[in-house]
């Protein structure tokens, strides 16, 4: 199996760079995109203020470029992204061995019509939402704008998906 068949990454990018153009620049294949939108379980990997890796699995929705997945205020996936933005998700199946990993910032969707969108899509999606709703300002979205990505297995998958 060949790893990173289609890798993109912004290279030079540093803290200071315009964040908004890195995630503009970074696309996401057809492939890529309906595999995304296909799957619902994937993995988060977060950082505590004192370094620590924390990964969870969780339910995500794939919308306009961007993943976005429901959790609480106090879970430690939430405080890890308001104390640092960066985040890992990875989504992967087998038989056949298919992949993407995203990196990119994480931030909360707590209020507003972004947090109306968001949650209108998790509550048509997810049978968990309808059964025990929840309000703005009751739990918040997190959302990872990706900077980066890497996939594999998903070219040959575009053929048979």
């Amino acid at each position: 199996m060949r790893q990173n068949e289609d890798e993109t990454r912004i290279l030079g990018a540093s803290e200071s760079d315009n964040f908004a153009e890195l995630v503009r620049l970074m696309e996401f294949s057809a492939a890529e995109e309906r595999f995304l939108k296909k799957n619902e379980l994937g993995r988060l990997a977060t950082t505590s203020p004192d370094g620590m890796p924390h990964v969870v699995p969780v339910c995500y929705i794939y919308q306009a470029g961007n993943i976005l997945i429901a959790t609480d205020y106090q879970t430690r996936k939430c405080r890890n992204i308001r104390a640092n933005s960066r985040a890992a998700f990875v989504v992967d199946v087998s038989e056949p061995n298919r992949a993407i990993l995203v990196q990119g910032r994480g931030s909360l969707v707590e209020r507003g019509p972004e947090f109306l969108e968001v949650y209108r899509l998790f509550y048509k999606r997810f049978s968990w939402v309808r059964a025990d709703p929840w309000k703005e300002g009751e739990a918040p979205f997190l959302k990872i704008e990706p900077t980066r990505k890497t996939s594999w297995g998903l070219a040959r998958a575009s053929a048979v998906a």
